[in-house]
């Protein structure tokens, strides 16, 4: 089996990161499975040609190449409708997808029988986790998002003695106590900050305490916890108790960093603007849901703009400021997947089996995936 990996074109030159690094490729040769680069691949990630070359790796100098030999191509980024054409009809492709939304691009993959596995629709199960990528970016998402709050706030982190008198420490809220909210929590409190965290699972507050943060609690029994880990849509008696809840937390805080998403649905506004206006001027809001829509009611995404004094943050990419580890953890997440669905070096795709059939989207001209059939209308395959 060969594995294609192309220069990230999405979006145009932001991209650092790429989907396998050369570290990866000895790994997956031993086990039949060949690993082809574009050129220029890696260089944003610092990873030459020869680094790849060095440990196996074929390089290609264009795409057409790239994509003409290759059985599965493994990319980041959600392909753009151009880069479907450009695929060998009947290979397959590993990427980022969003497919419960991205229903034109599920039907392009369909119509040109691309076998189109959804890296982000894998399930969070315990064999799952080495493959998990939504967890290893969120990871490098939350520890930036301290990052640049901490850039952009006119006053320290920690609490500082000094002989000008005592500094006090910055006040962080994180809003959604997953994977990112837990890395944002551990990071702004070893940077010195007082954090306060919400989330509408109750289940973690365990662990947001565990990081030496305060957990932001609602007056009210009900538990938004889903499957998967994930969150589930609250009821409207919830949200106006969760709203006054992190309106009394904002107002005094120096810095909210807002994480929380629904899987296949906007992201649920959880700072309105008059809750942006109540907050100290200088303050900065970091919104890691921007790409859906944005948990602040006044985010912009792909933009820094300033409202009512605050700082919000709607950067969409933040994996991508670090595409050392980055790309690494991406590599990893893929060397597993690839090597769980195939066998002998070749693609092997049953989808009865729980991590296969949960992120298997399109195969032989078909969707094939019950829940993305649902989202876009469809009868139930084999109803």
């Amino acid at each position: 089996m060969r594995v294609a990996v192309p220069r990230e074109t999405q979006p145009a030159g932001g991209e650092q990161r790429v989907a396998i690094v050369p570290d990866s490729v000895k790994r997956l040769a031993a086990k039949k499975i060949e690993v082809s680069v574009e050129s220029g691949a890696g260089l944003a990630s610092h990873a030459s040609d020869e680094d790849y070359k060095a440990l196996g790796a074929t390089i290609e100098s264009t795409r057409a190449s790239l994509f003409a030999a290759a059985d599965v191509v493994v990319q980041i980024r959600i392909p753009t409708a151009e880069e479907i054409l450009e695929l060998k009809e009947g290979s397959a492709l590993v990427s980022l997808l969003l497919p419960l939304v991205n229903h034109d691009l599920v039907r392009k993959l369909a119509e040109k029988k691309i076998t189109a596995i959804a890296a982000d629709m894998i399930p969070r199960t315990t064999l799952a986790q080495m493959m998990d990528v939504l967890s290893s970016q969120a990871t490098v998402a939350g520890y930036q998002a301290v990052l640049r709050a901490a850039g952009l706030l006119p006053r320290f982190f920690p609490m500082l003695m000094t002989a000008a008198g005592t500094i006090a420490p910055a006040k962080v809220l994180v809003l959604g106590a997953g994977v990112a909210g837990l890395q944002a929590i551990g990071t702004a409190r070893r940077l010195g900050a007082v954090v306060e965290a919400f989330d509408v699972r109750k289940v973690v507050k365990e662990q947001v305490e565990s990081l030496g943060a305060k957990f932001v609690e609602v007056d009210s029994k009900e538990d938004a916890a889903g499957a998967g880990g994930y969150a589930k849509e609250a009821s409207e008696e919830y949200k106006k108790k969760q709203a006054e809840a992190i309106a009394k937390t904002i107002e005094k805080c120096d810095v909210a960093i807002s994480t929380a998403l629904i899987p296949g649905r906007r992201a649920p506004v959880l700072i309105t603007e008059e809750m942006v206006k109540s907050m100290k001027p200088g303050s900065v809001i970091v919104d890691l849901a921007a790409e859906q829509q944005g948990n602040c009611e006044l985010t912009e995404a792909g933009k820094t703009v300033v409202k009512h004094g605050v700082t919000i943050v709607g950067e969409t990419n933040f994996p991508s400021t670090m595409p050392i580890h980055a790309s690494q953890m991406y590599s990893r997440n893929m060397e597993k997947l690839l090597l769980h669905l195939s066998k002998d070096g070749a693609l092997k795709l049953d989808l009865k089996e729980e991590i296969t059939g949960g992120s298997v989207i399109t195969m032989n001209g078909e969707i094939v995936h019950a829940r993305v059939r649902e989202a876009m209308g469809l009868e139930a395959k084999g109803a």
